[in-house]
């Protein structure tokens, strides 16, 4: 089985960001038949300038033509993916930013709604970040069985929060896949060692696909894309440019790493509650 991360400099232009996408899609290194598990970044399909664009784009799960294509795109090329994330209608008017795994048939397995919204101040051309002016926040954990293994779901801004990814692992998640647009100044400080921390608390295989580069909107993305494995290696990474992260899927060490450290019995502490959002 193998893992393969796509590095993206989307833009505003959906169609083009869907293109480019496809293109590399159809040049994917594979070996034979081998499973192909695909995780793309954060807002693949539309990414720069305002956030709000987003709500423009965004419509019901039942009318989205974003997640048709990239379903789609999953049962033509005949890759699990999990589809970065998608602008989806939330009750109030804004939009869950969600992200949806499908299997190589096209067929939905689950989603999971950014529940940490980037409410923030940076010091980089954007400055002040507002997602919570565009995004209604989640309400739950994502953990989806798939022939890879357990697969937990998080999005960019949750890496800060290790009580999400215990969770996760307390409900029996072995990879967890984390879609991102890290800013650049936060990803050059805090990206690989949230990245590397999350893995080895977890015990878990972390799959990191970012963004990179400065778009038309002014956004600037960090980009090192890595997998990461248990014990906190890394086993491939790109750290600029757009194109694909691959590394075999090889699963034989996890339960010797958890048996040996059994970190998820000897934790005294209580094990994490969602609260809910007001």
């Amino acid at each position: 089985m193998q893992i393969s991360l796509l590095q993206c400099q989307s833009g505003a232009d959906v169609q083009a960001n869907l293109a480019f996408i496809e293109a590399l899609l159809a040049l994917l290194p594979r070996v034979d038949l081998e499973p192909q598990l695909v995780v793309l970044p954060e807002a693949c399909l539309l990414f720069g300038g305002h956030e709000s664009k987003q709500k423009h784009i965004a419509k019901s799960a039942v009318e989205s033509p974003l997640l048709g294509s990239l379903a789609n795109l999953a049962k033509q090329y005949q890759v699990y993916l999990i589809a970065g994330t998608i602008p989806i209608l939330a009750h109030d008017g804004r939009a869950y930013s969600r992200s949806y795994l499908f299997d190589d048939d096209g067929e939905e397995l689950g989603c999971y709604d950014k529940l940490h919204l980037f409410d923030v101040e940076v010091s980089d051309g954007t400055k002040t970040y507002r997602e919570s002016d565009t995004f209604y926040p989640g309400n739950k954990i994502s953990v989806v069985d798939t022939p890879f293994g357990k697969i937990g779901l998080a999005i960019c801004y949750d890496l800060r929060f290790p009580e999400l990814f215990r969770a996760m692992r307390l409900a029996g998640a072995e990879l967890i896949a984390l879609p991102s647009a890290f800013t650049k100044v936060t990803g050059e400080a805090h990206w690989q060692t949230l990245l590397q921390a999350r893995a080895i608390e977890t015990q878990c295989f972390m799959l990191a696909a970012n963004q990179w580069g400065a778009n038309d909107g002014g956004r600037e993305t960090w980009g090192q894309s890595m997998i990461v494995d248990p014990w906190g290696r890394i086993l491939a990474q790109k750290k600029t440019g757009c194109g694909w992260v691959q590394a075999p899927l090889d699963k034989t060490k996890l339960n010797d790493i958890r048996q040996q450290i059994p970190v998820a019995i000897h934790n005294r502490f209580a094990k994490p509650t969602l609260i809910e959002q007001s």
